[in-house]
């Protein structure tokens, strides 16, 4: 599969976000070809902060392969990570992330504090912006416009 198979897979998390009023942002975790974990952000259905999907995700990867280190794994998410994702992510060793459409407002890969150029970053995985950008933002735009 190529990664925008992998991130239309993530778009397909968003949609079903998007289906319980959550704000439709979707991720995978992938090893070596094989999805390991997928997830839909789940703030509101939780009653959760920390449940965005790259959170979720990295939960159901580490507990798939029963460990805290996700080496060799790639992430695929909708949009740009915020700096809780981020961090989540480094902590997590995660080996490339690939993401949608940028967040000028709260992301914090090339927006933002920009967490992986941090000096107090440990780990910083390669990154891939704008992979299904499109998609994504307009998944967004739509979402957004039909709430104001």
């Amino acid at each position: 599969m190529t990664a925008q198979s992998f991130m239309d897979l993530a778009l397909e998390q968003a949609q079903i976000a998007e289906t319980s009023g959550e704000v439709p942002i979707g991720c995978v975790i992938v090893r070596d070809g094989k999805v390991l974990a997928r997830a839909g952000n789940r703030t509101l259905t939780d009653k959760d902060p920390t449940a965005h999907a790259e959170v979720l995700a990295i939960r159901q990867a580490a507990h798939a392969l029963g460990s805290e280190r996700l080496v060799d794994c790639d992430l695929y998410v909708t949009l740009e990570p915020c700096t809780m994702c981020a961090a989540a992510i480094s902590f997590a060793r995660i080996r490339r992330l690939y993401y949608g459409a940028a967040d000028p407002k709260g992301g914090a890969v090339d927006s933002g504090v920009r967490f992986f150029a941090s000096p107090t970053c440990h780990h910083a995985p390669e990154i891939y912006p704008s992979v299904g950008e499109s998609e994504a933002a307009g998944l967004l735009k739509n979402f957004f416009k039909a709430r104001r």
